[in-house]
């Protein structure tokens, strides 16, 4: 959803913000929410609690806010004060009187003791925190995703809200916002009490967060040459020696990452076991198998700039580099010595084998698309490339039947929504684009009864000159437009299936996950 359509007002009085406050927490406790929520369920609440409490549409910003910050409550209280932060705004200050000096992070306080700064940064230095007088949240995602600071508390202007709230909420970041009570970038006003109390926060049992960051470094050096000598087949054929060759090249390893963070955020721990390990390099195998196979499908002599193994090495040998990979990526499944993990692994193959036969099967007798055809194409060939990698590192934690059908469910909507951002990209850029089964074409096809239209288009020789041309272009945006909003869709179901997780740590990876993915 997008926030700045909110109105972000808040209540007159510091009684009829108590009484609210009180209301909401209320609420949030009728409702068992557990953090992270996302923006759409907060207005949702919101709304719903507008009706009940008949207030006025108009705080429905600041209300949103202070849902969030119940939600996160009990969860900033466990986070040790020294793993806290506290961000205040500078219109906090007198600016009168105020000699205080600005750098690159903020302003540097002289303790003057003219405005209420002074006293605050005291007391959050007393109680272990960390302090930062600057504007919005933005400067401090990036020490929360360090595993320096594991949560924010936040004064800020309505304004600032306005742009700092969506990133608080897409980040997943254990944060209380509390809101300045009136606009205005100079001399503002805040519930002190409040701030105090939210400063002082404190639960009996400390929260032990995952710090992720690690796992970038350590995925890194399980594709380093010596580690794949060790972990893959150490035969010296020339087959192999590919192998290994390109498995060392370069790759976002998303895969990998995906299934030992997943193995992490369930089992609540910074270790990996060999058998994760072992799982990952599964994992790359298949993907490697599925890149070196397409390659060879499609005719492609040039991936990500460089010669495919079919372009250097000839077909038959490409076709056999890709057999060993799927060869070995079994192999180190049925060494962690769970036959479940093989299991879904090879329902994942099977269903990309159908799924690029599908893409097959139109494309040697292209006809008028629909919407379900593509998207039941996405379910087989993108879908499972998320789930196979979210399930087996849940599985290697032992999780039980109802997360793993979260994953499952979370995957398919995650996935599609990915799909569909790349079929808009593919139009955006000036390459060929060859004929295939897209949701753009299916979007183009339904709008359009002409079927001599519809017979050029898929028998054109340039699709994306033939669709810019004339009033084609017109027919091509209008197609764009419809898909765009089926992301926005898609991306809002695969936050939806998160509510029904009940550990926060699996939650709040899987939220920056989606943010990511489909930024």
């Amino acid at each position: 959803m997008d926030i700045t359509q909110i109105k972000f007002e808040v209540p007159a009085t510091l009684q009829e913000r108590l009484a609210l406050r009180e209301s909401i927490r209320e609420y949030v406790s009728e409702h068992k929410l557990v953090p992270p929520v996302s923006m759409d369920l907060l207005s949702d609440l919101t709304s719903q609690l507008i009706q009940k409490l008949q207030l006025k549409s108009g705080i429905k910003g600041w209300l949103m806010v202070e849902i969030n910050n119940c939600v996160w409550k009990d969860t900033v209280a466990s986070v040790p004060f020294n793993k806290r932060i506290l961000l205040l705004p500078k219109c906090l200050s007198n600016t009168k009187s105020c000699q205080a000096e600005v750098d690159d992070l903020g302003l540097l306080c002289n303790m003057c003791s003219q405005c209420n700064i002074p006293d605050l940064q005291t007391r959050a230095e007393q109680l272990g925190m960390m302090s930062l007088v600057a504007e919005g949240f933005t400067s401090v995602v990036g020490l929360v995703e360090s595993g320096v600071v594991d949560a924010v508390i936040g004064v800020s202007c309505l304004d600032s809200l306005e742009k700092a709230f969506p990133l608080l909420i897409n980040n997943a970041v254990p944060g209380l916002a509390i809101p300045l009570n009136g606009d205005g970038c100079k001399n503002t006003s805040v519930d002190e009490s409040y701030v105090y109390q939210m400063l002082e926060m404190k639960s009996e049992s400390d929260a032990n967060f995952l710090n992720y960051d690690f796992l970038k470094t350590k995925i890194k050096t399980w594709f380093e040459k010596e580690q794949l000598n060790n972990i893959l087949s150490s035969h010296t054929d020339l087959t192999s020696n590919i192998v290994r060759h390109w498995m060392g090249g370069d790759g976002k390893r998303w895969r990998p990452y995906l299934l030992a963070a997943t193995y992490m955020a369930v089992a609540g721990k910074n270790e990996l076991p060999e058998k994760v390990h072992q799982a990952a390099v599964a994992i790359e195998c298949f993907h490697k198998a599925s890149l070196v196979h397409d390659d060879i499908q499609d005719g492609d002599l040039l991936r990500y700039d460089k010669e495919t193994v079919n372009a250097t090495y000839g077909v038959p040998i490409a076709i056999n580099v890709g057999d060993m990979y799927l060869g070995e990526g079994y192999r180190l499944l049925a060494m962690c010595e769970q036959s479940n993990l093989v299991k879904v692994a090879s329902d994942a193959h099977i269903a990309l084998c159908k799924g690029q036969g599908l893409e097959f099967e139109w494309c040697n007798s292209p006809q008028s698309l629909n919407m379900d055809e593509v998207l039941d194409i996405f379910r087989h060939k993108t879908v499972p490339a998320f789930e196979v990698s979210l399930l087996i590192g849940a599985m290697c934690s032992g999780a039980d039947e109802a997360t793993l059908q979260i994953l499952s469910n979370y995957s398919n909507a995650l996935g599609i929504a990915y799909q569909l951002k790349d079929d808009i990209a593919d139009f955006d850029t000036d390459e060929f684009l060859s004929l295939r089964p897209s949701v753009i074409l299916a979007a183009i096809c339904e709008a359009n009864s002409d079927k001599s239209f519809i017979k050029k288009l898929l028998h054109t020789d340039d699709l994306k000159q033939f669709l810019r041309s004339g009033n084609n272009e017109q027919k091509l945006n209008s197609a764009i437009k419809r898909v765009e909003s089926m992301v926005d869709k898609y991306h809002r179901e695969a936050l939806l299936v998160l509510n029904d997780i009940s550990n926060i740590e699996l939650k709040r990876l899987l939220f920056r996950v989606t943010g990511r993915i489909l930024k």
